[in-house]
């Protein structure tokens, strides 16, 4: 499934108050932990992030401490005693199998030594694949048998609009419209390689004006410098946003193309910036243009809360409309 589909799911457990143990996987950098905390959050639920792998038994389970005779357990003071929350258990299948086993007792029972969670918990869990080269050990199928199963992987366009409401430099989003395969591709023996998280640290980066390569390795990095030099090189796309297009060719570099048709939807932050760019694609480019730039318009857009005005300006416009709608068509035939 993708980071959305993902979402979506989680959000349907919460609305349903479905309190199955949940477990993620994925390959590393593809946004599982994020995508747990920000769902967390738009619920307004607690969210307590365990790290297993950096965890030993009796940080999770508590120490023995003598009572009247006989041993009690105290539990950690980082497992929650009341409330509504979110207890995620990251990097699960990193820890070892002692660790996995106690783990097991929370996940099955709710419970460890003298600890009980408290009702309106929700417990979810994620970890890697052993295709992901990530240092992993065997989940015990009693304990995998206790999840239910959710597996994410990259997806462009997810990312993209994640990329346009968080605000990441459009030059990063132009880039992996033209090269999607980078969006997430490990690199054996590289501590550095390109994924979503890869990317949004080389977002910062960039707008640093630091190269890339730190975050997203160099072949990447010297790929994406080659595409700024051409972005570089790209007409005035305020002109066209301003309604000043007339005359304007589309350029006829595909590298160019992408950059532009970007840069229109990314930068057309108000409604007439967005027709007069509608009108300037559907002028002078072929419907897959027009249809890429309005993807990445749509999420410019919704941020600054002008879908429905976009809308009706576009049922004053019927040619823009109707080409709109053909172009989009073709995309899902």
């Amino acid at each position: 499934m993708t980071p959305a589909q993902l979402q979506k799911s989680l959000e349907r457990l919460i609305e349903a108050e479905i309190r199955l143990s949940v477990m993620i996987w994925g390959p590393p950098g593809v946004g599982k932990s994020s995508i747990v905390a920000q769902t967390a959050a738009r619920f307004g639920l607690r969210f307590i992030d365990l790290r297993l792998s950096q965890l030993a038994p009796t940080d999770l389970r508590g120490l023995p401490v003598p009572k009247d005779g006989i041993s009690a357990w105290y539990p950690p003071e980082f497992l929650p005693r009341e409330g509504h929350g979110v207890l995620f258990m990251d990097e699960l299948n990193m820890a070892p199998p002692t660790l996995q086993g106690i783990a097991q007792q929370l996940i099955l029972d709710r419970r460890v030594g003298a600890y009980q969670l408290p009702e309106g918990w929700f417990i979810w869990a994620a970890g890697n694949r052993k295709e992901d080269r990530a240092a992993v050990f065997e989940m015990p199928s009693p304990l995998a048998n206790r999840f239910i199963h959710f597996e994410v992987q990259p997806h462009l366009e997810g990312f993209r609009d994640y990329a346009i409401q968080a605000g990441l430099d459009e030059q990063i989003v132009a880039f992996l419209s033209y090269r999607p395969e980078l969006l997430h591709k490990p690199t054996a023996h590289q501590p550095a390689w390109p994924s979503p998280r890869a990317w949004e640290m080389a977002s910062k980066l960039h707008r640093a004006g630091m190269a890339i390569e730190a975050a997203v390795g160099q072949g990447p990095g010297e790929e994406f410098e080659a595409f700024i030099a051409l972005y570089r090189e790209l007409i005035d796309v305020d002109r066209i946003l301003d309604g000043g297009g007339e005359g304007v060719s589309f350029p006829r570099k595909p590298s160019m193309r992408y950059a532009l048709a970007v840069a229109l939807g990314m930068r057309a932050d108000t409604l007439p910036r967005a027709l007069a760019a509608l009108r300037w694609m559907h002028a002078e480019a072929e419907a897959e243009w027009l249809t890429l730039m309005f993807n990445h318009l749509m999420p410019t857009l919704q941020r600054e809360g002008l879908i429905g005005g976009l809308i009706g300006a576009l049922a004053q416009a019927p040619q823009l409309h109707e080409a709109l709608r053909e172009a989009l068509t073709a995309m899902h035939t």
